[in-house]
């Protein structure tokens, strides 16, 4: 792995690379006119100047078509499969990024922690993060791109780092490993995700199982279990409320927030859900394997914030609304459903369409809206699946107008309405069109 000379880069407050060490980490011919560069863009709009514009093959357009614009907003140094001025041309941009990825995290000396698995992964890199007091990407970010950007800003003297990988293809959570090469794995959940392209429960557990290639790994008791079906049992050390190598006690999911004791800890996690407590409680294995006082993590994580869209409390004329809609699959939306059940008084379940389950999109809805009449609730479901969902229980609304008006009609101060459903049907308009 390429550690980077004084010759080919100087580490200060900001990290630049010169044209010749880019060249070298991809493997790529280097055309004259480059200069050092401090950031990385794959998207021409937001380069700046002194930037490395990286032109990536689009759904579309191909990112070369972008090179002459990135280099006018400023970019000192273009990655392409074509020659141009200013250029390392390399064979295949994509592969050259994740050479160049691995690279900059060869530069980072300190420990990383990596989470996969099919839900909960954002909610866990973010209490390990932040339980940890280590640097992470925002969001979602746990694509090649933002994360050879991540290791590019990433302050060498951190104590570690924590990362989300996040896979939708056969084959690519082989390459983010060797992108971020980490000392420890977090393996969340499994379930069907991403149907489209890995086909089933097994195609997504012989995906995201390539986690278990770090060199130490923590497993989720749910993980476990689902990677013993498929004979994959490792005796892995495992988190989780029940008979665990790291066990939570006394789980309570009430309606502001989560609670459960850890050892002789009594921890708070100030959201609601199973999700946020599971992250929570890896957060503190996760201290226990590193040899990190649990207490101090658990006094950080009464103070969690995570990215919208994720048990995200909002209050509404009196109404309380749970927004956990920014993604959903079977699994994440039977556990908001579970909570939902367990809740005292009047509520609403709005469950929006899973996207990317392919041809076992129909049956998995049907799964659902039975999980949910089982749980004793009536949701109000949109898109293609709803009418056939609410022959199981529960009403269908042809659009969001329609769900609008639907719970403006019923939904009194005091109740509470849960939101699911994946990002792109942008269910969280409603909360915007409430006010309206």
């Amino acid at each position: 792995m390429l550690k980077g000379g004084e010759r080919l880069v100087h580490l200060a407050q900001v990290r630049e690379l010169t044209p010749e060490w880019v060249a070298e980490a991809t493997g790529g011919r280097l055309h004259p006119g480059g200069k050092p560069v401090r950031d990385l863009h794959w998207d021409s709009r937001e380069i700046g100047p002194r930037s490395l514009f990286v032109a990536l093959p689009g759904t579309r357009v191909h990112g070369r078509a972008f090179a002459e614009e990135a280099r006018a907003r400023g970019a000192h140094l273009v990655l392409s499969d074509r020659p141009g001025p200013a250029t390392v041309e390399v064979a295949d941009t994509a592969q050259a990024l994740l050479r160049l990825g691995g690279a900059l995290r060869g530069l980072f000396p300190g420990l990383v922690v990596a989470v996969g698995g099919s839900s909960g992964k954002t909610t866990t890199k973010e209490a390990l993060a932040q339980g940890l007091g280590f640097p992470a990407p925002p969001g979602n970010q746990n694509t090649a791109p933002p994360l050879a950007r991540f290791f590019l800003h990433l302050d060498p003297k951190a104590e570690g780092a924590v990362v989300e990988l996040g896979v939708d293809r056969k084959g690519e959570m082989a390459e983010l490993m060797a992108l971020a090469q980490p000392h420890l794995g977090v393996l969340t959940a499994l379930g069907e995700e991403h149907l489209q392209a890995l086909g089933s429960l097994e195609g997504v557990v012989a995906e995201e199982s390539g986690l278990l290639q770090a060199p130490q790994v923590l497993v989720s008791l749910q993980a476990a279990e689902v990677l013993g079906a498929f004979g994959l049992g490792g005796g892995w050390p495992t988190y989780g409320f029940g008979q665990a190598t790291f066990p939570g006690h006394d789980l309570s999911l009430l309606p502001e927030e989560s609670r459960f004791r850890y050892g002789g800890l009594e921890v708070r996690v100030p959201y609601p859900g199973l999700g946020p407590a599971l992250g929570a409680l890896a957060a503190l294995a996760v201290a226990d394997l590193l040899g990190r006082d649990p207490k101090e993590v658990a006094e950080r994580l009464e103070g969690l914030r995570l990215p919208p869209g994720r048990m995200e409390r909002r209050e509404k004329e009196g109404v309380v609304f749970l927004h956990d809609a920014y993604n959903a699959n079977p699994l994440s939306v039977k556990a908001g459903l579970a909570w939902l059940a367990a809740q005292p008084g009047r509520k609403w379940a709005v469950l929006g369409e899973m996207r990317e389950l392919g041809e076992e999109a129909f049956r998995l809805h049907l799964e659902v809206a039975e999980e949910a009449a089982r749980l004793g609730l009536r949701p109000l479901y949109l898109g293609s699946y709803a009418p056939a969902q609410a022959a199981l229980g529960g009403e269908a609304a042809g659009s969001l107008e329609e769900a609008l008006a639907w719970l403006k009609a019923r939904v009194k101060p005091g109740d509470l309405v849960y939101l699911k459903a994946s990002r792109a049907l942008g269910l969280e308009r409603i909360l915007d069109l409430w006010d309206a």
